[in-house]
């Protein structure tokens, strides 16, 4: 999901069997290039990369890096992990609790991206915060991952994904979890994510608590 899983972990999609290898090595393909641009992003900063050096870093051509992103802020921001927890929310028994299955799938990206390089995870959230594209970008995309989890909820459930009331539902846990990777950024990630996502998670489900909560 974008903004809540690391760019790259020892657990990648590319390696899973139920893909194609053509989708496998379109996944490479990007994870490649993710790798390359973070290594500059560190020795380097963010506004001063290009495509050009990213691509040049990456062995393949600047279209190619277009082609799989069209922009810089998009290899930031997306990740391979949508497919994997829209899996894991068919996978989940029929008759578990929504709510219960979403923290579940959650808790198991959460556990991917603890897999990467801390650092990386680190500088993905910091950039989120910190570069005003990058963020507005991030306004942008949230909507690709809300059709995707409409459609979930949609099959799980038997609403209608496009109804008002799922649209609402499915944005709140999108935005949620965006809010608290930046949450996370913001406080120097000291809290533990864990714990941040499942108050997050409490928010959504039972609304605003107490203030002396």
């Amino acid at each position: 999901m974008t903004g809540m899983t690391a760019p790259h972990t020892s657990f990648s999609p590319a390696d899973n069997p139920r893909l194609g290898l053509r989708e496998r090595k379109k996944i490479k393909t990007r994870e490649a290039i993710r790798t390359a641009m973070y290594a500059l992003v560190t020795e380097q900063g963010y506004d001063a990369t290009t495509i050009e050096q990213i691509a040049e870093r990456a062995e393949v051509s600047p279209s190619t890096v277009y082609r799989y992103f069209p922009t810089k802020e998009d290899i930031v921001l997306t990740d391979e992990y949508d497919l994997l927890i829209l899996e894991e929310l068919r996978a989940r028994p029929a008759d578990e609790p929504w709510p219960v299955s979403l923290r579940h799938v959650m808790h198991r990206a959460i556990r991917l991206g603890a897999k990467d390089d801390p650092v990386v995870s680190r500088l993905r959230t910091r950039l989120m915060v910190e570069v005003p594209a990058v963020r507005s970008r991030m306004m942008e995309s949230m909507s690709s991952t809300g059709r995707m989890l409409r459609r979930a909820i949609g099959e799980r459930t038997g609403r209608d994904p496009d109804s008002l009331e799922v649209r609402v539902y499915a944005m709140s846990i999108v935005g949620g979890l965006m809010e608290t990777s930046m949450y996370w950024a913001e406080q120097e990630h000291e809290p533990d994510f864990n714990a941040l996502v499942d108050r997050a998670l409490n928010v959504i489900e039972h609304g605003l608590p107490p203030e002396n909560h």
